[in-house]
């Protein structure tokens, strides 16, 4: 509830993110699935690498091993599963909701979609809320897997932590490029923005690049190209489903055209003509604590006001409008630090002077996210840039 009232979301829209935490602790528990599934996708991003903020809902993998797209034995472990989370958390998933189809995808290959029901904190008896799994073989795995640990922003997250296989960051990032080519959905042009934005002086195109040519070469396609998103015949989809597609699943539904006039850069940096763009960083006041980052993924901060929103505007380059000493101001924030007296403080830009300033955080009365999109002038320091 606390994370519901951070984002301003509905409470069953965190409740499957925190279910999905848990399932993902069921499935490294389980001895024949952690291991022979690989995690991948937009939930993956979000929980293993780096805060995407879109509530992901579904959990996608690559299968390993042939013999596992199987109804028989995929329902029987996950029964295993479900009994798992019943003794471990409390988390019901009646069998009855448990179900796999397979079946041959496009390409002629076997592929598996499962569908698994659940009742959660939330207590929702009537009509359990059901997760879909995608499990396919029909992939090639050009890098190694990697064990992440899974970002798991509730109380009960446990000591020992939960991990997943996962893809490595540079495949995470070259597939949803595949797939934005390929299906041209508003959640792969809105991850693969968000990925881009957060990719560091480090990041290697090149290695990218290279990814991407190995996976489209497996799929018989192109290379993916600005001309060729261009001229896809689903782009009015993307357009005309946007705000149905991802509008329950962030707080505060940027426009679409700012990603879309991003993709230029990205094809230009993954084809190596262009590097990214990089700011300096905003200036800050003497008087911080140099030695306290905030946190690289979401929390529940208990506070008066819900910093996360705060974070999301910065990260999805929306501007805020913030009540301070009954004055209403329209910023663009940059980053959040704390002062050596231990104070909240919120360095921003003002949007109409250009002007730095700084807010302390418990003397804001309130703030809203607009649709007010800005061109960052500096480095967004609010959402970290290096992968976990």
């Amino acid at each position: 509830m606390d994370l519901a009232w951070e984002f301003s979301l509905d409470p069953n829209t965190v409740e499957k993110d925190y279910v999905l935490g848990w399932l993902l602790a069921g499935i490294q528990n389980h001895p024949l699935l952690f291991d022979k599934l690989i995690f991948k996708g937009g939930t993956c991003i979000k929980k293993c690498y780096f805060e995407t903020f879109r509530f992901s809902e579904d959990l996608d993998y690559t299968l390993i091993d042939k013999a596992y797209q199987d109804k028989v034995f995929l329902t029987s472990c996950f029964k295993q599963v479900a009994s798992w989370l019943s003794d471990a958390v409390g988390i019901e998933i009646p069998e009855d909701t448990i179900d796999f189809e397979i079946y041959q995808n496009k390409a002629g290959r076997k592929s598996v979609k499962g569908r698994v029901g659940y009742i959660g904190p939330m207590q929702r008896r009537r009509d359990p809320v059901r997760i879909k799994l995608d499990l396919t073989d029909d992939e090639i795995l050009v890098t190694d897997p990697q064990i992440q640990t899974v970002h798991h922003p509730y109380s009960d997250n446990p000591a020992e932590e939960i991990k997943a296989y996962t893809y490595s960051f540079h495949e995470l990032f070259a597939e949803k490029i595949r797939a934005l080519s390929e299906r041209a959905r508003p959640r792969d042009l809105y991850d693969v923005i968000n990925i881009y934005r957060h990719l560091y002086s480090g990041d290697s195109s090149q290695a990218v690049f290279n990814i991407l040519q190995k996976k489209c070469e497996y799929k018989a396609i192109p290379v993916p190209t600005m001309m060729l998103i261009e001229n896809h015949p689903k782009l009015a989809e993307l357009e005309s489903e946007w705000e149905n597609m991802l509008g329950h699943q962030l707080p505060n539904l940027p426009a679409r055209e700012p990603f879309w006039e991003v993709l230029p850069d990205l094809f230009s940096w993954i084809q190596g003509n262009k590097p990214k763009a990089t700011l300096e960083s905003i200036r800050l006041p003497d008087n911080i604590d140099s030695e306290w980052q905030a946190p690289r993924m979401i929390q529940a901060w208990q506070k008066h006001l819900p910093i996360e929103l705060v974070r999301y505007a910065g990260a999805n380059h929306l501007c805020i409008e913030i009540n301070y000493a009954d004055k209403k101001h329209l910023i663009e924030p940059y980053d959040l630090k704390k002062t050596i007296e231990v104070q909240l403080l919120l360095i921003v830009v003002e949007h109409e002077t250009g002007k730095i300033g700084q807010y302390f955080v418990d003397s804001i009365k309130s703030i809203e996210i607009t649709q007010t999109n800005f061109s960052p002038r500096f480095a967004i320091g609010l959402t970290s840039k290096v992968p976990l």
